[in-house]
């Protein structure tokens, strides 16, 4: 594993708690505006704050300098995380740009396409989507039927994405369509960027069971998207899209926010003066599977640290780390009872959707069986 103490690092420790102290505002520790997607909505502060790091390029730790990012080492990133945990910050540039699109593109697109496209991100100026699943096509990503025909230098693209989250306040989408219909499905895929703005992209909300709105359906009908727009090359798309998607389930661990929701819940229970012995041994025992599932991931960000890519571990994160954030919001559920549907109650039921989004955890251990266990 690689070595995530020593002088070095404690160095940068102390250059991260004194910068971040210094620069995040504490009105904005556990404030709605971590939530807020749209810039125009964010006070003074939290634009400040915006402002801050990504100047900073820390929204970004690991990413190259040359586009803007912290350019830091995998456990420096993770030391500015838990400094980050400690005082309640937020990354304000977070987002599908940040988390998939990012590294996607840092690993296959253009100079060119990284020049346009990635310092923006690191900035927080444009925000992402993804077009993946369909009405046809969910865990069975493959079987997508959107269309991307060659006509000169475009592409046009036909087809309906769904459950895409943000898409309302998205400025740009990466696309899989099908640019070869008689290939194999997994080859016949390519990954395509359209700018939300191109005439023919329509969205329509979906209210989730929480009352959300965060998800939608996307209509794609005669989109032009110029030629140079594809990632890669023609035909590789599954390639890239399973790239992007062992990021995405890295981060759907959520590790961070589990331990924010476990110590809100203290926070309620010392408030409402709610002692039970029972509920007390299954919050020990969330707080003790997710710190075996923090281990976990810093093994996976040893093996990043080494050069490699995130794998099929990356299920692994997947699997557990949803099951985990279902549980704590079970407990604060169970633990509140009638004071819950203030609380907790719309955040038991969003999170129902954890397990499926980014893979169901179902397909995620056909992954772990294949590949880890060779079966």
């Amino acid at each position: 594993m690689a070595d995530f103490g020593g002088a070095d690092l404690d160095a940068f420790r102390a250059e991260a708690r004194d910068w971040l102290e210094a620069n995040f505002p504490k009105s904005l520790r556990d404030s709605e505006q971590q939530m807020i997607p749209g810039a125009e909505a964010l006070s003074e502060d939290a634009k400040r704050w915006k402002q801050a790091m990504a100047d900073k390029g820390w929204g970004t730790p690991t990413w190259p300098k040359q586009y803007g990012g912290g350019g830091l080492s995998g456990p420096q990133a993770r030391v500015l995380q838990q400094e980050m945990d400690r005082i309640g910050a937020y990354n304000p540039v977070a987002g599908m740009g940040t988390s998939m699109f990012g590294p996607t593109l840092l690993e296959y697109g253009t100079e060119d396409q990284k020049q346009r496209h990635i310092p923006p991100i690191v900035r927080g100026e444009l925000r992402w989507c993804q077009g993946y699943s369909e009405p046809g096509a969910g865990s069975d990503l493959a079987a997508l039927s959107t269309s991307a025909v060659r006509k000169g230098d475009r592409y046009v693209v036909n087809g309906t994405k769904t459950w895409i989250t943000a898409a309302q306040w998205a400025d740009w989408i990466f696309v899989l369509a099908r640019t070869d219909p008689h290939a194999k499905k997994q080859e016949g895929i390519s990954f395509i960027l359209a700018d939300m703005r191109t005439p023919g992209i329509s969205v329509r909300p979906i209210e989730t069971i929480d009352g959300g709105r965060e998800i939608n359906e996307v209509h794609l009908e005669n989109v032009e998207v110029p030629v140079e727009n594809l990632v890669g090359v023609e035909g590789r798309g599954w390639t890239y899209a399973k790239f992007l998607l062992e990021h995405e389930r890295t981060d759907t661990a959520g590790i961070a926010g589990c331990r924010q929701q476990l110590e809100q819940l203290h926070e309620r229970l010392a408030r409402e003066r709610i002692a039970d012995q029972r509920l007390s041994d299954r919050i020990a025992e969330v707080e003790i599977e997710l710190e075996a599932l923090a281990f976990t991931e810093l093994r996976t960000l040893a093996a990043e640290s080494a050069g490699k890519r995130p794998g099929p571990e990356s299920s692994i994160l997947k699997i557990k780390g949803t099951e985990l954030q279902q549980r704590i919001a079970e407990l604060a559920l169970d633990a509140l009872g009638p004071y819950a549907e203030r609380h907790v109650a719309p955040k038991y039921f969003n999170l129902r959707k954890a397990s499926i989004y980014a893979g169901s955890n179902e397909i995620q251990k056909n992954i772990i069986a294949k590949r880890i266990l060779k079966l």
